[in-house]
């Protein structure tokens, strides 16, 4: 056990089998990220409705949450690497039928509201299946590296598929669209090449209530339960990135271009705070690191809100998104290490959701309030919002706020 604890992020990057996941899951990630850009940008010149922008993030989220529970169980039930496939294929396909449409000139928004409710239902599924699949691609006792390393990954695909997706819908509208097909494809043929280094647990006969299992964990551990909750409501208010299309164009005076480089920025951040906690993992005082990293998260956001000037801009964004690693790797860390195998696809299914919420809820509230109160205003609103969420939160999970060690 001693020397699994020692692999290091170096020895990870070494296994063909974490290699492949990680090229899978960031693939993934970059075909997502770019359609967020080209979704953006393309509805908001079509509609130029802050409230159709919050739309947008409603429909990637209604999936997920009518979804979780089937999601997660089939992901316990099912072969993890084959749900990823299926996601991926299905992924490509849309994106191809977008392709076309924005090449012809027949694309309207209705139709990208359709496909993002049907990216929004492949993600429900590939998603938990995997969170779940990486425990079983690194040795033991590497689970919180290896997170630490994908989030790395993952990050670096969010600095470059954004500025990708501006540069190519400035373009064209119609090669963001193809750059997502060849990405997703790509990333399903290497999912069906993982070989698992261990194995899944055996599986039981399935009954009505496994559906709701992870539910049922999440409520019996008060420090992940406050985690997600914290995560979930913290994101929600905060989400000012879901207005950067707004930003971009009225405020900062750029654009499709300008938008992607806005987008990259948090990742930037995120990746720059990757890198030293895959040197230095979190080993003291970790709840409260937690609560710390999103008050500054939420100083971040009022920062970028009222911000005129691009660098300042870049720099808020950059530091909320450091900021937000440090809650990232810390909840799928909790998760990971207090999950047994046999369940982790239904917990992944409802932290997904706490995910998706905080993410695309985030985006719907953001341009509901941007609508009534203007974009400015909402956009700080939601920066102090997030801040006094964490403050009441450490009031309200004590266990989380105690937290000393991952373990």
């Amino acid at each position: 056990m001693s020397s699994a604890i020692t692999v290091g992020a170096g020895d990870l990057l070494t296994q063909r089998s974490f290699l492949l996941f990680l090229l899978s899951r960031s693939l993934s990630r970059f075909s997502s990220l770019i359609g967020i850009v080209a979704f953006g940008w393309q509805v908001y010149d079509l509609t130029g409705s802050a409230f159709a922008l919050g739309m947008l993030g409603l429909a990637g989220f209604v999936p997920g949450a009518v979804l979780v529970f089937v999601a997660g169980h089939a992901a316990d039930r099912y072969e993890r690497k084959r749900i990823l496939q299926a996601c991926q294929f299905a992924e490509a396909a849309t994106s191809l039928l977008l392709a076309w449409g924005a090449y012809a000139g027949w694309l309207t928004v209705v139709d990208i509201f359709i496909a993002v409710l049907v990216l929004g239902t492949t993600a429900a599924f590939e998603n938990p299946a995997t969170a779940a699949l990486l425990p079983l691609v690194v040795p033991q006792g590497a689970v919180q590296r290896a997170t630490a390393v994908a989030s790395g990954s993952a990050q670096l695909a969010t600095i470059m598929g954004p500025a990708l997706g501006g540069f190519a819908y400035a373009v064209a509208p119609a090669l963001p669209y193809g750059i997502m097909v060849a990405f997703w494809f790509t990333a399903a043929i290497c999912a069906g090449a993982v070989r698992l280094v261990l194995p899944p647990a055996p599986k039981g006969a399935a009954t009505p209530s496994d559906l709701f299992a992870g539910i049922r964990f999440i409520r019996g551990n008060p420090a992940i339960l406050g985690t997600l909750s914290l995560d979930l409501f913290a994101v929600l208010f905060g989400g000012v990135v879901a207005l950067l299309p707004i930003y971009a164009r009225d405020i900062l005076q750029t654009g499709p271009w300008g938008l992607g480089v806005l987008r990259a920025a948090p990742a930037v951040g995120a990746l720059l705070m990757t890198v030293v906690l895959a040197r230095q993992p979190i080993e003291r005082r970790v709840g409260m690191k937690m609560f710390q990293a999103v008050i500054v998260f939420g100083l971040g956001t009022v920062i970028f809100s009222v911000s005129h000037w691009m660098w300042l801009s870049l720099l808020s964004l950059a530091v909320l998104g450091a900021a937000d690693t440090v809650s990232v790797v810390i909840r799928l860390s909790l998760v990971q290490l207090a999950t047994p195998d046999a369940m982790r696809g239904r917990v992944g299914a409802v932290n997904f959701l706490f995910i998706n919420a905080s993410n695309n809820l985030g985006q719907f509230e953001s341009g509901v309030t941007a609508a009534l109160l203007g974009t400015v205003p909402a956009a700080v609103f939601g920066g102090v919002a997030t801040i006094a969420i964490a403050l009441l939160w450490m009031k309200l999970f004590p266990t989380l706020r105690d937290v000393e060690k991952l373990e």
